[in-house]
């Protein structure tokens, strides 16, 4: 295996062990219909490593091994977080003012649909699903946004200056 290989797995082992050590530390606002997972301001990695993909699948597939939705968020919610990640890949070059807005917004709107849709179905009661899903899709989002602009810009900067993907 060559130096690049080893760098590649060993940066996406150090992502994913920073994602689930940050969503399960702070569980209790990391699950649930409000939601802010700190943990997801990390994808905004994405931009800058191909390995921040698998490692950012893995430690979500590791943090919800503890969701109170079992199975259904170890699937769902970890699906949400890698077609986020691989959107934010795709899309790092397309940039406003110099940042790459869409790839920082891309786990709102995967995550808000995704979880949205995950929480209105497993939500027992007779109201109406697509309901449940406007106000989960909403509330999901809504944290998605506060963590990915208040801790994916800076975080942002902060990787671009140090450049410690290159």
């Amino acid at each position: 295996m060559n130096n690049k290989k080893v760098l590649h797995l060993v940066h996406g082992a150090i992502i994913a062990a920073f994602y689930a050590a940050a969503t399960i530390l702070i569980s209790p606002i990391s699950y649930g219909p409000v939601q802010f997972r700190i943990s997801e301001a990390l994808t905004v990695l994405s931009v800058f490593t191909p390995a921040a993909v698998p490692g950012l699948t893995i430690g979500c597939i590791l943090a919800n091994l503890a969701s109170p939705y079992g199975v259904w968020d170890i699937i769902f919610g970890s699906l949400a977080t890698l077609t986020a990640s691989v959107s934010a890949r795709k899309l790092r070059h397309i940039k406003f003012r110099g940042l790459p807005l869409l790839s920082i917004i891309m786990p709102v709107i995967f995550n808000a649909l995704i979880v949205g849709a995950e929480i209105a179905f497993l939500t027992p009661g007779g109201s109406s699903k697509l309901a449940v899903f406007a106000v989960s899709a909403l509330q999901v989002g809504a944290g998605e946004l506060v963590v990915c602009l208040l801790g994916g810009i800076p975080l942002y900067y902060a990787t671009q200056k140090t450049k410690l993907f290159k």
